[in-house]
């Protein structure tokens, strides 16, 4: 069974308030290391078999057109899980 990792991210004009709230919460426990925190989606579509090209393409058809909101997201990643994570 092969697996698609989707990613989606606010646009980066697009105001992010959990990202932002999450960035305030990480000093009070200690974690100053980052500057800043976006807040995005992660899909995972699982197939039987292997990932082809022509499920990728679907994978990002199905981004743009379903699993993101074009106005205020970017798709930023559509790719197959090595084998070995897919599991």
């Amino acid at each position: 069974m092969g697996r698609i990792i989707v990613e989606v991210m606010p646009k980066p004009e697009i105001l992010d308030p959990q990202g932002k709230a999450v960035g305030s919460a990480l000093p009070r426990l200690g974690i100053t290391s980052f500057t800043s925190v976006r807040q995005g989606k992660c899909f995972h579509l699982s197939v039987e078999g292997p990932v082809t090209e022509e499920l990728l393409a679907q994978a990002r058809t199905a981004a743009e057109e379903v699993l993101s909101n074009p106005i205020i997201e970017d798709v930023v990643r559509v790719e197959a899980l090595p084998e070995e994570e897919a599991k």
